[in-house]
């Protein structure tokens, strides 16, 4: 039979494995051929799993299909992996297990004798089955010091050895709520925060060791993996020492008050110098003549029900998550891989520095034309702040709105600056003649009005320029931090400077407009013929006392005109100087926001096209600005993650050859079954 993916194999193995039960004595297992082949397709699966723990690819954020054993202290966990191990572990008052204990278990009929090896620390010891748990007291003390202290660093037991199950499963320090002499007064959150660390993974098995002499309800073990599996569809639940307690234990088990998804399996372990070929044989008799353990489901009870169960869960979550481990770490290699391409070349030389430092120069002038000259906004599409044209266009109808909105006259103050004007500067001439001098009077007195609206149009602007220009330097010079204070000292002089020369030019503009009248415009004699077209009307009535004071004229609105009819004698003129005014201030207002806006544009061109790469140049080979040779020394932040994803780079890639490998074994595995 050929398999067309790893889900394909390991499905039909899980299938074989529900027809034949596992056959585990603890020194010797009787398998069928069918699950010798089961092994020999799973074992490649769970090396690969194991290989990539070793290799610690969890610390990339993809999680490993893990069997966690949790449970309160003297719970019984290190008896229960004594018995599928057949080997002897630490026991002893107090927490045991101190360190997490991941144990491999390879099952191998090949041998006569157990090969065992533990591995910490980066180092790898071969041990023997009488010295294991003084070896593994060693280690522990080594890794978590001496005492009673725990630690979140693991150990790793190998076991090969004809008959065990093939499993890999993380044994934990057991759960303790009070601290005895030598523990930290901590203890427990110690525990539960390295518990958590473990069993919150979705693609975690938690393995809730359980002793038949409590109420489970009450077991801290319980609570904790209820808190991250409130279904119970990732805990199988292990009731050791039924024999000291088997009255309602059936119930128990069968009633399910703590949602055990997975189900349960009740054991017994090795009592005191037990073999394990008798403990075995203790606990076939036990379930099969104890009045009341007899009559629990034959599904449910013994340490072979507990391997296969547990080799059965194993197969099928590793068959659930490889697929997106695979996944997982191609998209994390290529992301870092692309994430270290875009790191800055590590400079060795002057002529390398230079030609960098040229590429930021012109990528920086790149980013800024597109930002504030041609409207373009690609490199930031979400920061409206960035969206140059479009905010300077905003602050240009702003200015525009502020400018228009000056000088609004009050209705019941119409013609009455000018009918002032015309009286303070009456002299010995011809009567209706209208001085050149008294119209400047009128202007100088309205653009002085607007002086400081233009003075600071210009402040805000180059403010938001500044920042705008700052953004753009320092995302370009991100990787090279040590130019960072010289660019930003440059763009800020730089902006000081052409701050200053638009407020000059907004004072040169300012103080042209109230020397001298002028436009060629030709809108200014139609609107001032429009204007003075409403004149008739408007001295008939101030010359007929009893019509209505009420008019309405075009450029002003309806307005009472009663009050001016004590000002006769210049109130014609007045009519007239004002029409020439409306007529000429719209055409100065237009000049002025059509200037400034030409002028804005011009000053960004020449900042970006030649202004900005000589201030940035001067201030970088200043004596304070260090030089090009300051980028030499590479920044420690960039430093430090050019290393950092280098190492990642490489356990990813050491990661995927590991996966491929055992891909390929499957598939030459395949190959020769269709053979």
């Amino acid at each position: 039979m050929a398999y067309q993916n790893t889900n394909d194999c390991i499905s039909d193995s899980i299938e074989i494995l529900n027809a034949k039960p596992l056959a585990v004595v603890a020194s010797g297992v009787v398998h069928p051929p069918i699950v010798a082949s089961f092994n020999d397709r799973i074992r490649p699966l769970l090396d690969c799993i194991d290989k990539l723990r070793h290799l610690n690819i969890m610390q990339e954020g993809i999680q490993l299909p893990t069997i966690v054993v949790v449970g309160d202290q003297s719970s019984g966990k290190s008896s229960v992996l004594e018995s599928l191990a057949g080997i002897s572990l630490p026991r002893g008052q107090g927490i045991c297990t101190r360190v997490p204990l991941v144990m491999r278990l390879k099952n191998d009929p090949n041998i006569t004798a157990p090969n065992l090896q533990l591995e910490y620390n980066n180092k790898s010891l071969p041990v023997d089955e009488i010295g294991i748990a003084d070896a593994i007291i060693l280690a522990t003390d080594e890794i978590a010091g001496h005492g009673k202290g725990i630690s979140n660093n693991p150990l790793t037991l190998v076991v090969k050895k004809n008959g065990v199950p093939d499993l890999t499963m993380v044994d934990l320090p057991g759960i303790t709520r009070v601290a005895v002499q030598g523990q930290p007064e901590d203890i427990y959150e110690q525990v539960y925060d390295i518990i958590m660390k473990y069993i919150v993974p979705e693609e975690s098995i938690i393995l809730n060791v359980l002793s038949a002499t409590v109420d489970f309800p009450t077991c801290e073990s319980i609570r904790m993996s209820q808190k991250v599996d409130k279904t119970g569809e990732r805990t199988l639940a292990v009731v050791t020492k039924a024999d000291k307690a088997p009255e309602g234990l059936l119930e128990k088990v069968t009633a399910d008050e703590v949602n055990i998804g997975l189900g349960y399996v009740c054991v017994r372990n090795r009592i005191g110098n037990e073999s394990y070929e008798e403990a075995r044989s203790d606990e076939q008799r036990l379930f099969s003549t104890h009045p009341l353990l007899s009559k629990i489901d034959k599904s449910m009870v013994s340490v072979p029900i507990l391997a296969q169960k547990l080799v059965r869960i194993q197969a099928s979550i590793i068959s659930k998550c490889l697929p997106e481990i695979v996944r997982k770490i191609n998209d994390r290699l290529a992301a870092n891989l692309a994430e270290l391409n875009r790191l800055p070349q590590h400079l060795t030389s002057v002529a390398e520095a230079l030609t960098a430092f040229m590429c930021i120069l012109s990528s920086s002038k790149d980013s800024l034309k597109k930002i504030l000259l041609s409207g373009e906004f690609d490199e930031y599409p979400d920061e409206k702040e960035m969206h140059s044209a479009a905010r300077i266009v905003e602050m240009l109808n702003e200015y525009s709105s502020e400018l228009h909105s000056k000088n609004f006259e009050k209705a019941d103050e119409f013609l009455m600056e000018e009918i002032m004007v015309l009286q303070e500067t009456n002299g010995i001439r011809l009567p209706n003649f209208l001085p050149r001098a008294v119209f400047l009077n009128v202007l100088q007195r309205k653009v002085k009005e607007i002086a400081a609206s233009p003075e600071d149009f210009v402040g805000k602007l180059w403010n938001y320029l500044e920042r705008v220009v700052i953004i753009v330097l320092m995302y370009h010079c991100e990787n090279y931090p040590q130019l960072q204070s010289s660019t930003r000292r440059a763009a800020q002089n730089l902006i000081a400077k052409k701050k200053n020369e638009s407020v000059d030019w907004v004072r040169e503009i300012i103080g042209m407009e109230k020397l001298t009248d002028y436009t060629c415009n030709p809108d200014y004699l139609t609107t001032y013929s429009k204007f003075m077209a409403q004149q008739h009307t408007f001295m008939e009535i101030m010359n007929d006392h009893g019509k209505c004071s009420m008019i309405n004229l075009e450029g002003v609105g309806v307005i009472d005109v009663g009050h001016l009819r004590k000002h006769l004698d210049v109130v014609q003129q007045a009519f007239d100087l004002k029409m020439r005014m409306m007529a000429y201030w719209k055409i100065v207002l237009m000049r002025l926001v059509d200037s400034m806006a030409l002028h804005i544009m011009f000053s960004i061109r020449n900042m970006i096209n030649k202004e900005m790469e000589n201030e940035i140049i001067q201030d970088l080979m200043a004596p304070h600005g260090g030089g090009i040779e300051r980028m030499l020394d590479e920044s420690p932040l960039v430093a430090e993650k050019r290393n950092r994803l280098k190492k990642s780079v490489k356990l990813l890639k050491e990661s995927k050859e590991v996966v491929a490998n055992i891909m390929d074994r499957i598939s030459l595995y395949d190959d020769h079954e269709s053979d």
